[in-house]
């Protein structure tokens, strides 16, 4: 971390993400791990975290089993207690929901009302992001709810979602907090096949897709709202070279492969 910090200024942490297991145990992080990571950074590094999946799952993984921790105020405090060291270099709080299908939440106003409720119990000294992975929920009303209560939109770009910059276009106006972009690729197999696990070098480059999102990132620039960009090596290959291309980008370069 110390020497990627030295590069850049914002890293995701997702390795918190794994937390709720069939026992019905939730597991919170060290805090000696996430004193590890604040000592590791300059005082102005940020921190964008995934929060653990025991907040986010509706039910456990392949069962009709509720998870009683769903969105629970209490498990969230827990969580800012452990992870305390950090406080001062947190970015935003990334609440990831997987596609929630009728069986695990019957429309967007359901969720919109749970939102709603969580919110109003829930400390509000950090910023929370919102991951929908329903591209059915990306409509006016969420966006809105967005607006209402403060929480940054995560875009992500991939995993079966609709472009990230056509979303945006989309619902522009309605987009007046932080936000965060998530850049992963839509075939992990395929792209590890080809690394082979060495993610040093753009196999598959994003040519097409890469300028309309600088250009996303330098309007939210013009606007005054505050962005974080998060890539994934499985975007094209390399995330520190794909990084580089976009802050090359967003100097007036050409990106290149």
């Amino acid at each position: 971390m110390e020497e990627y910090s030295k590069h850049f200024n914002t890293v995701e942490i997702d390795q918190w993400f794994w937390s709720l297991f069939d026992s019905g145990k939730v597991v919170l992080p060290k805090t000696s791990v996430a004193a590890n990571y604040a000592e590791s950074v300059p005082d102005d590094f940020k921190f964008t975290i995934k929060m653990p999946n025991s907040l986010t799952l509706t039910h456990y993984y392949k069962s009709d089993k509720p998870n009683p921790n769903f969105l629970n105020p209490e498990l969230y405090a827990a969580f800012l207690h452990a992870v305390e060291p950090l406080h001062d270099k947190i970015g935003a709080l990334m609440f990831q929901f997987e596609y929630l299908n009728k069986q695990k939440m019957n429309n967007l106003n359901q969720f919109i009302e749970k939102m709603y409720s969580f919110i109003g119990k829930a400390d509000k000294r950090f910023r929370i992001g919102i991951e929908t992975r329903n591209p059915n929920y990306l409509t006016k009303p969420f966006f809105e709810m967005l607006k209402e209560l403060n929480l940054s939109m995560v875009f992500l770009e991939g995993y079966y979602m609709p472009p990230i910059v056509e979303v945006y276009n989309k619902h522009k106006e309605e987009i007046t907090s932080p936000v965060v972009i998530r850049l992963h690729g839509p075939d992990r197999s395929g792209i590890e096949e080809k690394t082979k696990g060495n993610w040093n070098q753009i196999v598959e480059p994003k040519d097409a897709s890469l300028p309309p999102i600088i250009e996303m990132i330098k309007d939210l620039g013009v606007r005054e709202i505050g962005t974080y960009v998060n890539v994934n090596n499985h975007f094209e290959g390399s995330a520190p070279l794909t990084i580089n291309k976009i802050i090359n980008g967003l100097k007036g370069n050409v990106p290149s492969s």
